[in-house]
Protein backbone atom coordinates (compact mmCIF):
# COMPACT_ATOMS: atom_id res chain seq x y z
CA UNK A 1 0.00 0.00 0.00
CA UNK A 2 1.33 3.44 -0.85
CA UNK A 3 0.47 6.94 0.23
CA UNK A 4 -1.38 9.02 -2.37
CA UNK A 5 -1.04 12.77 -1.84
CA UNK A 6 -4.23 14.76 -1.43
CA UNK A 7 -4.82 18.49 -1.46
CA UNK A 8 -5.66 19.98 1.93
CA UNK A 9 -9.01 21.71 2.24
CA UNK A 10 -8.76 25.37 1.30
CA UNK A 11 -5.35 25.04 -0.38
CA UNK A 12 -5.05 26.70 -3.81
CA UNK A 13 -5.33 24.30 -6.72
CA UNK A 14 -3.19 26.36 -9.10
CA UNK A 15 -0.26 28.74 -8.97
CA UNK A 16 -1.17 32.39 -8.49
CA UNK A 17 0.99 35.10 -10.17
CA UNK A 18 2.66 35.85 -6.84
CA UNK A 19 3.40 32.18 -6.16
CA UNK A 20 4.86 31.86 -9.65
CA UNK A 21 7.26 34.70 -8.92
CA UNK A 22 8.16 33.21 -5.53
CA UNK A 23 8.85 29.88 -7.24
CA UNK A 24 11.02 31.46 -9.94
CA UNK A 25 13.12 33.36 -7.38
CA UNK A 26 13.65 30.37 -5.11
CA UNK A 27 14.43 28.02 -8.01
CA UNK A 28 16.90 30.50 -9.52
CA UNK A 29 18.80 30.63 -6.23
CA UNK A 30 18.79 26.84 -5.80
CA UNK A 31 19.92 26.25 -9.39
CA UNK A 32 22.81 28.68 -8.93
CA UNK A 33 23.92 26.88 -5.78
CA UNK A 34 23.80 23.50 -7.53
CA UNK A 35 25.92 24.84 -10.40
CA UNK A 36 28.55 25.95 -7.87
CA UNK A 37 29.19 22.34 -6.80
CA UNK A 38 30.70 21.40 -10.18
CA UNK A 39 31.43 24.54 -12.19
CA UNK A 40 35.10 24.67 -11.22
CA UNK A 41 35.94 20.97 -11.76
CA UNK A 42 36.95 21.35 -15.41
CA UNK A 43 38.77 24.62 -14.70
CA UNK A 44 41.00 23.36 -11.86
CA UNK A 45 44.18 22.83 -13.94
CA UNK A 46 43.81 26.30 -15.50
CA UNK A 47 43.24 27.90 -12.08
CA UNK A 48 46.28 26.10 -10.69
CA UNK A 49 48.50 27.37 -13.47
CA UNK A 50 47.12 30.91 -13.27
CA UNK A 51 47.34 31.39 -9.50
CA UNK A 52 50.33 29.18 -8.69
CA UNK A 53 48.39 26.44 -6.91
CA UNK A 54 50.56 23.36 -6.22
CA UNK A 55 49.07 20.36 -8.01
CA UNK A 56 48.57 18.41 -4.77
CA UNK A 57 46.57 21.30 -3.26
CA UNK A 58 44.11 21.86 -6.12
CA UNK A 59 41.50 19.62 -4.52
CA UNK A 60 41.11 22.16 -1.69
CA UNK A 61 39.27 24.47 -4.08
CA UNK A 62 36.46 21.93 -4.02
CA UNK A 63 37.03 20.59 -0.52
CA UNK A 64 36.84 24.02 1.15
CA UNK A 65 33.44 24.56 -0.43
CA UNK A 66 32.09 21.06 0.30
CA UNK A 67 33.22 21.05 3.94
CA UNK A 68 31.32 24.24 4.77
CA UNK A 69 28.31 23.47 2.57
CA UNK A 70 27.76 20.08 4.25
CA UNK A 71 29.02 20.84 7.75
CA UNK A 72 26.96 23.96 8.50
CA UNK A 73 23.70 23.10 6.71
CA UNK A 74 21.87 21.63 9.69
CA UNK A 75 22.87 24.56 11.91
CA UNK A 76 21.73 27.21 9.43
CA UNK A 77 18.51 25.30 8.73
CA UNK A 78 17.62 25.54 12.40
CA UNK A 79 18.79 29.17 12.64
CA UNK A 80 16.41 29.95 9.77
CA UNK A 81 13.57 28.31 11.74
CA UNK A 82 14.31 30.46 14.78
CA UNK A 83 15.34 33.83 13.38
CA UNK A 84 13.50 34.05 10.08
CA UNK A 85 13.88 32.05 6.87
CA UNK A 86 13.73 35.03 4.55
CA UNK A 87 16.33 36.87 6.62
CA UNK A 88 18.76 33.92 6.46
CA UNK A 89 18.00 33.36 2.76
CA UNK A 90 18.72 36.98 1.81
CA UNK A 91 21.75 37.25 4.11
CA UNK A 92 23.22 34.12 2.57
CA UNK A 93 22.75 35.53 -0.93
CA UNK A 94 24.63 38.69 0.07
CA UNK A 95 27.55 36.56 1.30
CA UNK A 96 27.42 34.40 -1.84
CA UNK A 97 27.53 37.40 -4.17
CA UNK A 98 30.41 39.00 -2.28
CA UNK A 99 32.38 35.73 -2.08
CA UNK A 100 31.85 35.05 -5.79
CA UNK A 101 33.12 38.53 -6.67
CA UNK A 102 36.16 38.04 -4.43
CA UNK A 103 36.88 34.62 -5.98
CA UNK A 104 36.72 36.03 -9.50
CA UNK A 105 39.13 38.82 -8.57
CA UNK A 106 41.52 36.57 -6.60
CA UNK A 107 45.22 36.94 -7.34
CA UNK A 108 46.49 34.18 -5.07
CA UNK A 109 45.52 30.76 -3.68
CA UNK A 110 44.67 32.06 -0.20
CA UNK A 111 42.03 34.51 -1.41
CA UNK A 112 40.49 31.91 -3.72
CA UNK A 113 40.19 29.27 -1.00
CA UNK A 114 38.76 31.84 1.41
CA UNK A 115 36.18 32.78 -1.24
CA UNK A 116 35.23 29.12 -1.60
CA UNK A 117 34.84 28.82 2.18
CA UNK A 118 32.37 31.71 2.21
CA UNK A 119 30.59 30.34 -0.85
CA UNK A 120 30.15 27.07 1.07
CA UNK A 121 28.85 28.88 4.16
CA UNK A 122 26.42 30.84 1.97
CA UNK A 123 25.23 27.62 0.37
CA UNK A 124 24.69 26.08 3.82
CA UNK A 125 22.47 29.06 4.71
CA UNK A 126 20.59 29.68 1.46
CA UNK A 127 19.74 26.08 0.53
CA UNK A 128 17.78 25.00 3.64
CA UNK A 129 16.25 28.48 4.08
CA UNK A 130 15.15 28.50 0.44
CA UNK A 131 13.73 24.99 0.66
CA UNK A 132 11.81 25.78 3.84
CA UNK A 133 10.43 28.94 2.21
CA UNK A 134 9.35 26.70 -0.66
CA UNK A 135 7.61 24.16 1.57
CA UNK A 136 5.90 26.83 3.70
CA UNK A 137 4.84 28.90 0.67
CA UNK A 138 3.22 25.91 -1.06
CA UNK A 139 0.71 23.80 0.90
CA UNK A 140 1.29 20.08 1.29
CA UNK A 141 -0.22 18.29 -1.70
CA UNK A 142 -0.03 18.71 -5.49
CA UNK A 143 1.31 22.27 -5.47
CA UNK A 144 4.17 21.42 -3.12
CA UNK A 145 4.96 18.26 -5.05
CA UNK A 146 5.10 20.27 -8.29
CA UNK A 147 7.37 22.88 -6.68
CA UNK A 148 9.65 20.21 -5.19
CA UNK A 149 9.72 18.41 -8.54
CA UNK A 150 10.91 21.53 -10.33
CA UNK A 151 13.37 22.26 -7.52
CA UNK A 152 14.83 18.76 -7.65
CA UNK A 153 15.07 18.79 -11.44
CA UNK A 154 16.85 22.14 -11.50
CA UNK A 155 19.23 21.22 -8.70
CA UNK A 156 20.22 17.96 -10.38
CA UNK A 157 20.42 19.66 -13.77
CA UNK A 158 22.48 22.40 -12.13
CA UNK A 159 25.12 19.90 -11.06
CA UNK A 160 25.38 18.72 -14.68
CA UNK A 161 25.14 22.24 -16.09
CA UNK A 162 28.03 23.29 -13.88
CA UNK A 163 30.37 20.89 -15.68
CA UNK A 164 29.23 22.17 -19.08
CA UNK A 165 29.22 25.84 -18.13
CA UNK A 166 32.61 25.59 -16.44
CA UNK A 167 34.14 24.23 -19.65
CA UNK A 168 32.48 26.85 -21.85
CA UNK A 169 33.41 29.81 -19.65
CA UNK A 170 36.99 28.60 -19.20
CA UNK A 171 37.50 27.99 -22.93
CA UNK A 172 35.71 31.09 -24.25
CA UNK A 173 36.37 33.70 -21.54
CA UNK A 174 38.25 32.89 -18.34
CA UNK A 175 37.89 30.65 -15.30
CA UNK A 176 37.09 33.85 -13.36
CA UNK A 177 33.66 33.96 -14.99
CA UNK A 178 32.81 30.72 -13.19
CA UNK A 179 32.71 32.99 -10.11
CA UNK A 180 31.38 36.17 -11.69
CA UNK A 181 28.30 34.42 -13.14
CA UNK A 182 26.82 34.18 -9.62
CA UNK A 183 26.88 37.93 -8.98
CA UNK A 184 24.07 39.12 -11.31
CA UNK A 185 21.81 36.19 -10.33
CA UNK A 186 22.27 36.87 -6.61
CA UNK A 187 21.71 40.60 -7.17
CA UNK A 188 18.50 40.03 -9.15
CA UNK A 189 17.04 37.75 -6.48
CA UNK A 190 18.02 40.20 -3.73
CA UNK A 191 16.28 43.09 -5.50
CA UNK A 192 12.97 41.27 -6.06
CA UNK A 193 12.65 38.75 -3.20
CA UNK A 194 11.97 41.17 -0.29
CA UNK A 195 8.82 42.43 -2.04
CA UNK A 196 7.27 39.03 -2.83
CA UNK A 197 8.56 36.50 -0.26
CA UNK A 198 6.98 36.81 3.16
CA UNK A 199 9.00 36.31 6.33
CA UNK A 200 8.45 33.00 8.09
CA UNK A 201 9.38 32.43 11.74
CA UNK A 202 7.73 31.32 15.00
CA UNK A 203 5.81 33.76 17.20
CA UNK A 204 7.86 32.64 20.21
CA UNK A 205 11.57 32.17 19.67
CA UNK A 206 13.17 29.36 21.73
CA UNK A 207 16.84 29.49 22.59
CA UNK A 208 19.40 28.06 20.21
CA UNK A 209 20.92 24.76 21.31
CA UNK A 210 24.57 25.89 21.30
CA UNK A 211 26.15 22.60 22.55
CA UNK A 212 24.16 20.67 19.96
CA UNK A 213 25.07 23.14 17.23
CA UNK A 214 28.78 22.94 18.03
CA UNK A 215 28.98 19.13 18.29
CA UNK A 216 26.94 18.38 15.15
CA UNK A 217 28.75 20.98 13.05
CA UNK A 218 32.21 19.83 14.13
CA UNK A 219 31.14 16.20 13.74
CA UNK A 220 29.88 16.71 10.19
CA UNK A 221 32.99 18.71 9.27
CA UNK A 222 35.19 15.87 10.53
CA UNK A 223 33.22 13.19 8.66
CA UNK A 224 33.28 15.11 5.39
CA UNK A 225 37.00 15.85 5.82
CA UNK A 226 37.67 12.15 6.39
CA UNK A 227 35.64 11.10 3.36
CA UNK A 228 37.40 13.67 1.21
CA UNK A 229 40.77 12.43 2.52
CA UNK A 230 39.89 8.89 1.46
CA UNK A 231 39.99 9.89 -2.19
CA UNK A 232 43.39 11.54 -1.74
CA UNK A 233 45.20 9.30 0.76
CA UNK A 234 43.28 6.01 0.76
CA UNK A 235 40.92 4.47 3.31
CA UNK A 236 43.61 3.21 5.66
CA UNK A 237 45.56 6.48 5.98
CA UNK A 238 45.58 8.41 9.28
CA UNK A 239 44.35 11.50 7.39
CA UNK A 240 41.18 9.50 6.65
CA UNK A 241 40.68 7.41 9.80
CA UNK A 242 41.34 10.11 12.42
CA UNK A 243 38.76 12.62 11.14
CA UNK A 244 36.21 9.83 10.62
CA UNK A 245 36.72 8.57 14.17
CA UNK A 246 36.54 12.09 15.61
CA UNK A 247 33.40 12.77 13.62
CA UNK A 248 31.72 9.58 14.86
CA UNK A 249 32.52 10.47 18.50
CA UNK A 250 31.24 14.04 18.09
CA UNK A 251 28.00 12.86 16.50
CA UNK A 252 27.45 10.41 19.36
CA UNK A 253 28.01 13.28 21.81
CA UNK A 254 25.51 15.32 19.79
CA UNK A 255 22.85 12.61 20.21
CA UNK A 256 23.52 12.52 23.97
CA UNK A 257 23.22 16.31 24.15
CA UNK A 258 19.92 16.30 22.25
CA UNK A 259 18.43 13.86 24.75
CA UNK A 260 19.04 16.27 27.62
CA UNK A 261 18.48 19.85 26.43
CA UNK A 262 15.04 21.45 26.69
CA UNK A 263 15.07 22.98 23.18
CA UNK A 264 17.19 20.61 21.05
CA UNK A 265 18.63 21.60 17.70
CA UNK A 266 17.24 18.36 16.27
CA UNK A 267 14.35 16.90 18.27
CA UNK A 268 14.99 13.17 18.30
CA UNK A 269 11.27 12.60 17.85
CA UNK A 270 11.55 14.12 14.37
CA UNK A 271 14.53 11.92 13.51
CA UNK A 272 12.59 8.93 14.82
CA UNK A 273 9.80 9.42 12.28
CA UNK A 274 10.06 6.73 9.64
CA UNK A 275 9.31 9.17 6.81
CA UNK A 276 12.11 11.52 7.87
CA UNK A 277 14.69 8.82 8.62
CA UNK A 278 14.13 6.52 5.64
CA UNK A 279 13.30 9.37 3.30
CA UNK A 280 16.75 10.81 4.00
CA UNK A 281 18.44 7.41 3.65
CA UNK A 282 16.86 7.05 0.20
CA UNK A 283 17.94 10.57 -0.73
CA UNK A 284 21.49 9.98 0.49
CA UNK A 285 21.84 6.91 -1.75
CA UNK A 286 20.32 8.74 -4.72
CA UNK A 287 22.74 11.68 -4.53
CA UNK A 288 25.71 9.47 -3.62
CA UNK A 289 25.25 7.18 -6.61
CA UNK A 290 24.31 9.63 -9.36
CA UNK A 291 26.88 12.36 -8.67
CA UNK A 292 29.68 9.81 -8.24
CA UNK A 293 28.57 8.16 -11.50
CA UNK A 294 29.13 11.50 -13.25
CA UNK A 295 32.70 11.44 -11.91
CA UNK A 296 33.27 7.86 -13.10
CA UNK A 297 31.89 8.62 -16.56
CA UNK A 298 33.99 11.78 -16.79
CA UNK A 299 37.07 9.58 -16.32
CA UNK A 300 35.72 7.14 -18.91
CA UNK A 301 35.14 9.83 -21.52
CA UNK A 302 38.55 11.48 -21.01
CA UNK A 303 40.86 8.60 -20.08
CA UNK A 304 39.33 5.80 -22.18
CA UNK A 305 37.67 7.54 -25.14
CA UNK A 306 40.07 10.50 -25.24
CA UNK A 307 37.47 13.29 -25.09
CA UNK A 308 38.48 16.84 -24.19
CA UNK A 309 37.17 18.26 -20.89
CA UNK A 310 34.68 20.44 -22.77
CA UNK A 311 33.44 17.55 -24.94
CA UNK A 312 33.09 15.36 -21.85
CA UNK A 313 31.09 18.07 -20.12
CA UNK A 314 28.79 18.53 -23.10
CA UNK A 315 28.12 14.79 -23.17
CA UNK A 316 26.34 15.12 -19.84
CA UNK A 317 23.73 17.40 -21.37
CA UNK A 318 21.69 14.25 -22.05
CA UNK A 319 21.80 13.38 -18.36
CA UNK A 320 20.63 16.90 -17.56
CA UNK A 321 17.72 16.48 -19.99
CA UNK A 322 16.78 13.23 -18.23
CA UNK A 323 16.67 14.95 -14.85
CA UNK A 324 14.43 17.70 -16.21
CA UNK A 325 12.05 15.08 -17.66
CA UNK A 326 12.06 13.17 -14.35
CA UNK A 327 11.38 16.35 -12.39
CA UNK A 328 8.42 17.20 -14.62
CA UNK A 329 6.97 13.66 -14.41
CA UNK A 330 7.47 13.09 -10.68
CA UNK A 331 4.64 15.26 -9.27
CA UNK A 332 2.07 13.74 -11.65
CA UNK A 333 3.21 10.21 -10.90
CA UNK A 334 3.23 10.82 -7.14
CA UNK A 335 -0.29 12.26 -7.34
CA UNK A 336 -1.55 9.26 -9.29
CA UNK A 337 0.48 6.35 -7.91
CA UNK A 338 1.68 7.49 -4.51
CA UNK A 339 5.17 8.41 -3.39
CA UNK A 340 6.12 4.84 -2.40
CA UNK A 341 5.56 3.38 -5.86
CA UNK A 342 7.37 6.28 -7.50
CA UNK A 343 10.39 5.75 -5.24
CA UNK A 344 10.45 2.06 -6.17
CA UNK A 345 10.09 2.72 -9.90
CA UNK A 346 12.67 5.52 -9.98
CA UNK A 347 15.25 3.53 -8.05
CA UNK A 348 14.83 0.47 -10.24
CA UNK A 349 15.18 2.53 -13.42
CA UNK A 350 18.32 4.18 -12.05
CA UNK A 351 19.85 0.86 -10.93
CA UNK A 352 19.13 -0.90 -14.25
CA UNK A 353 20.41 2.05 -16.29
CA UNK A 354 23.62 2.11 -14.27
CA UNK A 355 24.05 -1.66 -14.67
CA UNK A 356 23.67 -1.24 -18.46
CA UNK A 357 26.85 0.88 -18.42
CA UNK A 358 28.82 -2.31 -17.69
CA UNK A 359 28.53 -2.86 -21.46
CA UNK A 360 30.77 0.14 -22.21
CA UNK A 361 33.85 -0.62 -24.30
CA UNK A 362 37.01 1.22 -25.31
CA UNK A 363 35.62 2.42 -28.65
CA UNK A 364 33.61 5.56 -29.35
CA UNK A 365 30.66 3.48 -30.55
CA UNK A 366 29.92 2.98 -26.83
CA UNK A 367 28.95 6.64 -26.61
CA UNK A 368 25.40 5.78 -27.72
CA UNK A 369 24.99 3.34 -24.84
CA UNK A 370 26.32 5.95 -22.43
CA UNK A 371 23.91 8.63 -23.67
CA UNK A 372 20.85 6.34 -23.57
CA UNK A 373 21.69 4.93 -20.13
CA UNK A 374 22.47 8.31 -18.57
CA UNK A 375 19.22 9.79 -19.90
CA UNK A 376 17.14 6.95 -18.45
CA UNK A 377 19.16 6.97 -15.24
CA UNK A 378 18.64 10.72 -14.91
CA UNK A 379 14.87 10.25 -15.17
CA UNK A 380 14.90 7.49 -12.53
CA UNK A 381 17.22 9.36 -10.20
CA UNK A 382 15.04 12.46 -10.31
CA UNK A 383 11.92 10.42 -9.48
CA UNK A 384 13.75 9.20 -6.38
CA UNK A 385 14.98 12.67 -5.41
CA UNK A 386 11.55 14.28 -5.68
CA UNK A 387 10.01 11.35 -3.82
CA UNK A 388 12.65 11.74 -1.11
CA UNK A 389 11.96 15.47 -0.74
CA UNK A 390 8.19 14.95 -0.56
CA UNK A 391 8.56 12.14 1.98
CA UNK A 392 11.14 13.87 4.19
CA UNK A 393 9.18 17.14 4.46
CA UNK A 394 5.60 15.84 4.70
CA UNK A 395 3.55 15.54 7.86
CA UNK A 396 5.57 18.18 9.74
CA UNK A 397 4.39 21.49 11.16
CA UNK A 398 5.56 24.73 9.57
CA UNK A 399 7.86 25.48 12.51
CA UNK A 400 9.72 22.21 11.78
CA UNK A 401 10.14 22.79 8.05
CA UNK A 402 13.54 24.47 8.42
CA UNK A 403 14.76 21.45 10.36
CA UNK A 404 13.30 19.02 7.82
CA UNK A 405 14.74 20.87 4.85
CA UNK A 406 18.03 21.31 6.69
CA UNK A 407 18.23 17.54 7.17
CA UNK A 408 17.29 16.98 3.52
CA UNK A 409 19.86 19.50 2.32
CA UNK A 410 22.54 18.00 4.56
CA UNK A 411 21.68 14.58 3.13
CA UNK A 412 22.03 15.94 -0.40
CA UNK A 413 25.35 17.65 0.22
CA UNK A 414 26.92 14.76 2.12
CA UNK A 415 25.83 12.41 -0.67
CA UNK A 416 27.40 14.68 -3.28
CA UNK A 417 30.56 15.13 -1.19
CA UNK A 418 31.20 11.52 -0.19
CA UNK A 419 30.23 9.80 -3.46
CA UNK A 420 33.21 10.88 -5.52
CA UNK A 421 36.02 9.97 -3.06
CA UNK A 422 34.44 6.59 -2.29
CA UNK A 423 33.99 5.63 -5.95
CA UNK A 424 37.40 7.04 -6.83
CA UNK A 425 39.01 4.81 -4.20
CA UNK A 426 37.08 1.75 -5.46
CA UNK A 427 37.98 2.39 -9.11
CA UNK A 428 41.65 3.04 -8.32
CA UNK A 429 41.97 -0.11 -6.21
CA UNK A 430 40.43 -2.21 -9.00
CA UNK A 431 42.76 -0.95 -11.73
CA UNK A 432 45.41 -3.53 -12.62
CA UNK A 433 48.18 -1.97 -14.64
CA UNK A 434 48.10 1.16 -16.78
CA UNK A 435 46.43 2.20 -19.99
CA UNK A 436 42.86 2.64 -21.17
CA UNK A 437 41.84 -1.00 -20.63
CA UNK A 438 43.09 -0.97 -17.03
CA UNK A 439 41.18 2.25 -16.35
CA UNK A 440 38.07 0.75 -17.95
CA UNK A 441 38.31 -2.34 -15.75
CA UNK A 442 38.54 -0.26 -12.58
CA UNK A 443 35.66 1.96 -13.66
CA UNK A 444 33.43 -1.04 -14.37
CA UNK A 445 34.03 -2.37 -10.86
CA UNK A 446 32.98 0.97 -9.40
CA UNK A 447 29.96 1.17 -11.76
CA UNK A 448 28.83 -2.31 -10.63
CA UNK A 449 29.04 -1.22 -6.99
CA UNK A 450 27.18 1.98 -7.85
CA UNK A 451 24.32 0.01 -9.44
CA UNK A 452 24.15 -2.36 -6.46
CA UNK A 453 23.96 0.54 -4.00
CA UNK A 454 21.17 2.18 -6.03
CA UNK A 455 19.21 -1.07 -5.96
CA UNK A 456 19.78 -1.69 -2.23
CA UNK A 457 18.81 1.89 -1.37
CA UNK A 458 15.61 1.52 -3.36
CA UNK A 459 14.69 -1.78 -1.73
CA UNK A 460 15.46 -0.62 1.81
CA UNK A 461 13.67 2.72 1.48
CA UNK A 462 10.70 1.14 -0.28
CA UNK A 463 10.26 -1.60 2.33
CA UNK A 464 10.41 0.68 5.36
CA UNK A 465 8.32 3.46 3.85
CA UNK A 466 5.77 0.87 2.74
CA UNK A 467 5.61 -0.38 6.32
CA UNK A 468 4.98 3.21 7.46
CA UNK A 469 2.10 3.57 5.00
CA UNK A 470 0.50 0.41 6.32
Amino acid sequence: MSVVATRPAGAPAALTPRLRLVLVLLLAAQFMLAVDFSILNVALPVIGAGLGFPLDRLQWIGTAFALCAAGFTLLFGRVADLFGRRRVFLGGLVVLGAASLAGGLATGPEVLVAARVFQGLATAAVTPAGLSLLTTSFPEGPLRERALGLNGALMSAGFTTGAILGGLLTDLLSWRWAFFVNVPVALAVLLVAPAVIAESRPAERPGLDVPGAVTVTLGLLAVVLGLTGAGEHGWGAPATLLPLAAGAVLLLVFVAVERRVSAPLVPLGVLGRRSVAWGNVTGLVAFFTETSLVFLLTLYLQEVLGFSPLAAGLSFGVLGAGTVVGGALAPRLIGGLGVGRVLWAGGLVQALSTAALLGLGDGRSSLWLLLAATFAGGVGNMLVIVGFMVTATSGLADHEQGLATGLATMTQQIGITMGTPVMSAVATAAMSGTGALAVLGGLKTAIALNAALALLGTLAGGVFLRARAR
